[in-house]
């Protein structure tokens, strides 16, 4: 992932609603959710939601799929992966285990 994709990540993660978002789509897993049950979910109005999945999904933060009239939502692992991968890349000065309990902290015990 390059800085300007990071840069993006960061931005479309750092307001509430989407953060939210992201988070409750994360919690969803492989499932999802439909666009109007995670705006119904959140309070969010849809045309409102609509718009944060948008800046999501420009980010890679989210992905959709169509199931006829309703757009499904994930959230997007591989990008989430990317962004962590970035932001840990020079992590511990040459010294990895000392990463190993924030590498602890955010695998998932699925």
């Amino acid at each position: 992932m390059d800085k300007s994709h990071v840069i993006d990540a960061l931005h479309a993660l750092a307001q509430e609603t989407r953060l939210d978002v992201f988070r409750l789509l994360v919690k969803q897993g492989e499932a999802g959710m439909a666009a109007g049950d995670i705006a119904e979910t959140l309070g969010v109005r849809q045309n409102t939601m609509s718009a944060n999945l948008a800046v999501l999904a420009r980010a890679g933060m989210v992905r959709s799929e169509r199931e006829g009239r309703v757009i499904r939502y994930f959230a997007d692992f591989d990008g989430m992966r990317g962004l962590l991968a970035f932001l840990m890349e020079d992590c511990c000065g040459g010294n990895p285990q000392l990463c190993q309990p924030v590498l602890d902290e955010i695998v998932c015990a699925c």
